[in-house]
């Protein structure tokens, strides 16, 4: 087995073939909103709920990770913004993959706003990231959103697909984008896609429609889930974790998953 392989298993339920991800790396997006104020309590929680996996800059396995509790893989994220720069859709790298496996990272990921001003200079990064991973024996993570001046919807279907299939098109062997909305457009998304696709949470909202994301993207055949303030802004974030996984890992209805969190 190489070590890609080796290393996804800490990404990908080995069972399942599924993921839940929980992406922490809006503290240098938006600094230390709730949630992320106390970082190994909060990965404390969504390990506890059965997360696989958490995204975070390099303070997060500086500050929090692994502090104690049950295990949990980790993802470096390598490309960075914040929301007062000029054009918070311009991404930059600001790690390597070198760097990451140093940190004891199970995988890197980098984000490319399709359609922003800027999305030449993000996709050579993407590129260049994705020839180091498969030189390193690195699983990749492409956060794939249709962001920019011609993109009046980025959860348009013919948007996602794109940027999706972007993503494995230059190296990526996970991708994370938006739900389309409903699980037949989405699955465009997935067919339309050669590696595993995981859905974004997207804002807060309340635990039902985040529940009924779930549902609709797993029917669309998405691989899993990527969850950040719907998880850890959660007033439980264990147990919203929890109800996730039920749908995510053992094909349960956003119904059966809610008596979960209502009990």
């Amino acid at each position: 087995m190489r070590g890609k392989e080796i290393r996804m298993e800490r990404i990908m339920d080995r069972n399942t073939g599924k993921t839940i991800i929980v992406p922490m790396d809006h503290g240098v997006t938006l600094g230390p909103i709730p949630g992320l104020i106390d970082l190994g309590k909060t990965i404390d929680l969504v390990a506890d709920g059965g997360a696989n996996v958490v995204i975070g800059h390099m303070g997060l396995a500086l500050h929090g990770h692994r502090r104690h509790g049950r295990d949990i893989g980790l993802i470096l994220h390598l490309s960075a913004s914040t929301s007062v720069g000029p054009d918070p859709n311009e991404k930059v790298l600001v790690n390597t993959v070198t760097n990451a496996l140093k940190m004891g990272a199970d995988g890197v990921s980098v984000h490319i706003n399709v359609g922003a001003d800027s999305e030449a200079r993000m996709l050579e990064d993407l590129g260049r990231v994705a020839v180091d991973c498969m030189e390193w024996g690195v699983p990749l993570l492409a956060m794939m959103y249709p962001r920019g001046r011609k993109i009046a919807d980025e959860h348009h279907v013919e948007h996602v697909r794109l940027a999706a299939r972007v993503a494995a098109e230059l190296g990526a062997d996970i991708v994370k984008t938006v739900y389309t909305g409903d699980p037949d457009t989405f699955r465009e998304v997935t067919k339309g896609c050669p590696v595993p696709v995981v859905v974004a949470g997207g804002s807060k909202t309340d635990d039902r429609a985040i529940l009924n994301l779930v549902e609709g993207a797993m029917e669309g055949g998405a691989a899993g889930i990527s969850i950040g303030r719907n998880a850890f802004q959660h007033p439980a974030p264990d147990r919203l974790i929890r109800a996730a996984a039920l749908i995510v890992h053992e094909g349960r209805s956003a119904d059966e998953a809610m008596e979960v969190l209502e009990r």
